[in-house]
């Protein structure tokens, strides 16, 4: 009748364990899941803003190319020192 106790109660502890590892497993694995598709959409972010900004960068390489020089930049003024004599 012992033995039959002592059985039960390693079983008992046997499947209180294997079910804390299971719980264990199963919040890793959501974890683990989380952040991949956290990581799989601020890639897909950054491939589209990326791709905005390059869009942006060619539109405006255009423009530069399409207008000519029209707007120089105006010449400076030179100062001119004047010296006091008394």
């Amino acid at each position: 009748m012992s033995d039959s106790k002592s059985q039960a109660k390693r079983d008992a502890a046997l499947r209180t364990a294997n079910g804390v590892f299971a719980a264990w497993e199963k919040r890793t694995q959501l974890v683990k899941d989380e952040t991949a598709a956290h990581n799989a959409a601020t890639d897909a972010k950054t491939a589209r803003l990326k791709a905005l900004r390059l869009e942006k960068e060619r539109q405006e390489a255009e423009a530069a190319a399409a207008a000519p020089a029209e707007t120089a930049p105006a010449a400076k003024k030179t100062k001119i020192k004047r010296i006091l004599v008394s």
